[in-house]
């Protein structure tokens, strides 16, 4: 069973950086993920999703490819293209895995304009060393599925970077 993740970000970038750090642990065993896409909320109020896939590119290029082929058998290669483009670009919008999104743009109503978040599925992770790494990359927790001891080490590790940023301070004066 997979867990749901959803945590914000001042920006945009902090958001991807994130996002590229689980993404380097995943390479490195420790998490597997389902699914990782940056939310970003502009000062509008508009939502953009950030795929790590767009399937609708990718469907649109494998359909244009087969519709080549085939079109080339009928001699017909230029419709065959462009049939082949349409129904994969089609077939790739409908086949979105992972997150639902909808689900991603109904919670990420709850990000201030001019923020970014970070939707993450989880299949599986070694927490220990996940949150040891995640340690101190700020942001809000904003939604999880997981229980109640992983979400608190999770809050922890995330607020780290925020409880030494206020020490800080404190200490030079």
């Amino acid at each position: 069973m997979s867990d749901l993740v959803f945590i914000a970000f001042a920006t945009e970038e902090k958001a991807e950086e994130v996002r590229q750090k689980v993404l380097s642990l995943q390479r490195d065993y420790l998490i597997e993920l389902g699914d990782a896409v940056v939310v970003v909320k502009n000062e509008k109020g508009q939502i953009k999703l950030n795929q790590l896939v767009n399937l609708t590119a990718r469907g649109a290029m494998s359909g244009a490819l087969w519709g080549t082929l085939i079109g080339a058998i009928f001699l017909m290669p230029l419709a065959g293209t462009a049939l082949g483009a349409a129904s994969g670009a089609l077939g790739g919008q409908l086949s979105d895995s992972g997150i639902n999104d909808n689900f991603m743009k109904d919670a990420a109503s709850a990000l201030q304009p001019g923020t970014a978040g970070l939707f993450l599925l989880v299949r599986k992770m070694t927490t220990d060393k996940v949150l040891a790494d995640l340690k101190g990359v700020g942001g809000e927790l904003l939604q999880t599925s997981f229980d109640e001891t992983k979400e608190a080490a999770l809050r922890e590790a995330l607020s780290a970077v925020q409880a030494e940023a206020e020490a800080a301070p404190a200490a030079a004066s």
